[in-house]
């Protein structure tokens, strides 16, 4: 944005001090005269002009001294302004210098303020705090665009030596090949559209309506029971009414991924999901959890950075495409909600989210 030239701030604070002591000054001398009015030293006749009194050889002594003090007053407003006004403006210095630098695109600068707490400190502080969110963000996206190119270079490559097989044998099984081919495009479609889901449930740009966890919980299970049915896993469903405010295909999309994340991640056979919804004082609440193997704290947490995929997934006919349970994070940040993921003490997951209850009266 492109500004005229203007007065910097020391300027102005060093004027400013200036002018406080010269209207001090001036303010002293007109108290002294009207001191000395009052004392009879100057009086005035009846016409309104000053008659002398023997007090005048002092006025006349004061005047010069007056003026001296004021030139005073103003050369050392002035020194003394601009001094005080770049020790108190040094901090803005730092932040200024900060700015540039992060402006240039180094983000790992800080100020480091060091001193007591004062305006100027707080807002060092919270630009270091956001410089840091920011580098954390920026770091976060860039990991995020190198894998996502490495999954998707990876069924497109396969499908260009798929293709060049074909063409260097035109008698290979042409059957075969397609359906590998499918396959390999089918895995390229998924993980598009959950790149898809996952900028927009990033970008928030969805209506907020009223939504109902159970019925969305419901329908998932109610989805994806067949797949349970497949591998043996039984799938039970329980819970009150836990009307909450969002978008209804994402919430949708967050149980459905949570559902099948659980059927996926399970026992070889013989094993369980249980969906529960409830409801809180202030929130609603929808818990998932599964059979299957130990977990522990620290490999749990990683489960929802993206492109994160078990290594013991029992049905690799379900590989996914590791996003799932990044898209449920995204999905609960975006709906102001909180993600909790334990492990259970007898093996296996239990997932928890929870989301602001919608109000009595939201449409």
């Amino acid at each position: 944005m492109g500004r005229p030239p203007g007065l910097s701030v020391r300027l102005k604070l060093t004027l400013s001090y200036a002018g406080f002591l010269l209207l001090a000054g001036a303010l002293l001398l007109v108290a002294v005269g009207v001191f000395l009015l009052r004392q009879g030293w100057l009086q005035t006749n009846e016409a309104g002009a000053v008659r002398v009194t023997p007090g005048t050889l002092f006025v006349q002594g004061l005047a010069p001294t007056a003026a001296a003090v004021m030139v005073f007053l103003l050369v050392f407003g002035l020194l003394g302004g601009w001094i005080l006004a770049g020790r108190m403006l040094a901090p803005l210095d730092r932040i200024t210098h900060a700015t540039r630098t992060a402006a240039a695109g180094s983000l790992s600068h800080r100020i480091r303020m060091p001193g007591r707490r004062d305006e100027f400190r707080e807002l060092a502080d919270a630009f270091d705090m956001m410089l840091a969110q920011l580098e954390a963000h920026v770091a976060e996206q860039r990991r995020f665009a190198a894998n996502a190119s490495h999954e998707l270079r990876t069924p497109l490559a396969i499908s260009k030596t798929l293709i060049d097989v074909a063409r260097a044998d035109p008698h290979h099984d042409t059957g075969e090949l397609l359906e590998r081919l499918r396959t390999v495009n089918t895995r390229a479609i998924d993980l598009t559209e959950a790149l898809l889901l996952l900028s927009r449930a990033n970008q928030r740009s969805f209506t907020r309506e009223r939504v109902d966890l159970s019925l969305a919980a419901e329908e998932a299970a109610e989805t994806l029971h067949p797949l349970a049915e497949k591998h043996g896993v039984t799938l039970e469903t329980s819970g009150d009414i836990a009307p909450t405010s969002g978008s209804p295909a994402l919430l949708l999309q967050l149980a459905t991924n949570l559902v099948h994340n659980a059927i996926v991640h399970n026992l070889p056979e013989r094993g369980t999901v249980r969906v529960r919804t409830s409801i809180r004082p202030h929130s609603a609440v929808l818990t998932v959890e599964n059979t299957g193997e130990q977990l522990t704290p620290r490999r749990v947490a990683t489960f929802t950075e993206p492109f994160q995929r078990g290594t013991e997934r029992i049905h690799t006919d379900q590989a996914g495409v590791g996003l799932g349970l990044a898209i449920v994070k995204t999905i609960t940040e975006a709906h102001a909600g909180t993600l909790t993921l334990t492990p259970r003490s007898g093996g296996g997951l239990r997932i928890t989210v929870e989301l602001l209850a919608a109000s009595g009266g939201e449409a």
